[in-house]
């Protein structure tokens, strides 16, 4: 005779049990609390946006002037055409140069709390400096470009308008830059609309890879929240870039970085891989250490991870599959990686799921920049 009350009571633990391995969004029409579809940008109260603002900066972003020699506009190593970042494992450097890491999009960057793949840079306005004077990037001194800005009378009618600046001020064309790239953002994807309340915004296969995301892939440890990070650093792994082994000039500016951000002789001389978060702190349980990107846009940001080491999403996936990767940090690779066991359709739909991450591409044509002139005339 069966015990309806044991019965009952077994049924009861056994829900239980299920529903707590059962990972975030799996049941039906719930959405995982640990996203959230994304917000408006913020609009801080010492640089506000501003639609003249916004326009200047568009320029600048696309101009020359700021850098160097005037050819590495922002828009060099952040292509619209190429998902906003460069299509190579590391970006366009300098010319005579080669740069070190790869480059990110900035679609969505205007939600970052830190810049760059170590953090470096608070804000926008500071990341655009850093990237017009870096040594393998504009390679610009304040002074000179400033100095062709006021030769533009286009430029010094615009920041007169905008920030009351008689002559231009490059720190304003920094606010500017900033500005713009506030401006470009993305919060109409399939998983925005989804999380939102669309139960149609996502396929089967992209719910499925949700909750496997906040699940067994363990992807929502790391990418949470609207930005799909929770901005920390860590090493997962990732193997050293290629080109240090062979390429002269990358293997000149891996030693000029190591120089340049201070590191101790024998670490100099030993090295054979980028620091990362170390450079910052001079931590040695930093090594190694990179910020977690934002999974938005992906789609369209190949190859991944700061060195551009892994080609395509299905190798990112696979490479979480296996546990990670091995690099010169060993010790300070985190935890959290581990071999996740996934089958081929497991792998497939959560590669669905990152693909709603992305929206359509957000493209534009290049402005017209106004023309140089003589000072006089510039003054006149």
């Amino acid at each position: 005779m069966i015990n309806f009350r044991k019965f009952s009571t077994l049924t009861a633990v056994a829900l239980v049990a299920t529903s707590l391995l059962a990972p975030l969004g799996a049941i039906a029409g719930e959405r995982p609390s640990v996203l959230a579809p994304l917000g408006e940008p913020p609009n801080p109260a010492d640089n506000p946006t501003t639609p003249e603002k916004v326009e200047l900066g568009k320029m600048l972003f696309f101009d020359g002037r700021l850098s160097g020699n005037g050819s590495m506009p922002c828009s060099a190593c952040h292509i619209p055409d190429e998902g906003w970042d460069f299509p190579d494992k590391i970006s366009l450097g300098y010319p005579g140069t080669v740069h070190w890491r790869n480059s990110q999009t900035i679609i969505n960057s205007a939600y970052y709390n830190k810049l760059f793949w170590d953090g470096s840079s608070g804000s926008l306005e500071a990341q655009a400096r850093s990237a017009a004077r870096g040594g393998v990037a504009g390679n610009g001194e304040d002074d000179g470009m400033e100095a062709r800005l006021a030769l533009v009378p286009e430029y010094v009618r615009r920041f007169n308008e905008v920030f009351g600046d008689r002559w231009p001020n490059v720190r304003n064309a920094y606010r500017a830059i900033a500005a713009f790239e506030r401006t470009l953002v993305q919060t109409d994807t399939p998983f925005d609309n989804y999380m939102r309340g669309d139960d149609n915004a996502l396929t089967e296969a992209q719910k499925r890879g949700l909750d496997l995301f906040v699940g067994k892939a363990n992807c929502a440890t790391c990418h949470s929240g609207a930005l799909l990070t929770n901005q920390k650093y860590y090493n997962i792994g990732v193997p050293a870039y290629d080109g240090w082994e062979n390429d002269a000039l990358a293997q000149i500016t891996f030693r000029f970085e190591l120089y340049a951000k201070g590191v101790t002789e024998d670490k100099y001389r030993k090295f054979k891989d980028d620091p990362g978060l170390y450079f910052r702190t001079k931590e040695e349980a930093d090594l190694g250490k990179f910020r977690v990107p934002s999974l938005r846009y992906t789609k369209y940001t190949a190859p991944y991870m700061h060195n551009g080491m892994i080609a395509t999403l299905e190798d990112v996936i696979e490479f979480y599959n296996q546990g990670g990767g091995t690099n010169e940090f060993a010790e300070t690779k985190t935890d959290l990686i581990y071999p996740l066991g996934l089958s081929e359709e497991e792998k497939a739909d959560l590669l669905a799921f990152l693909e709603s991450l992305s929206g359509e591409p957000i493209l534009m044509d290049y402005p017209d920049l106004p023309p140089t002139e003589p000072l006089a005339a510039a003054a006149n």
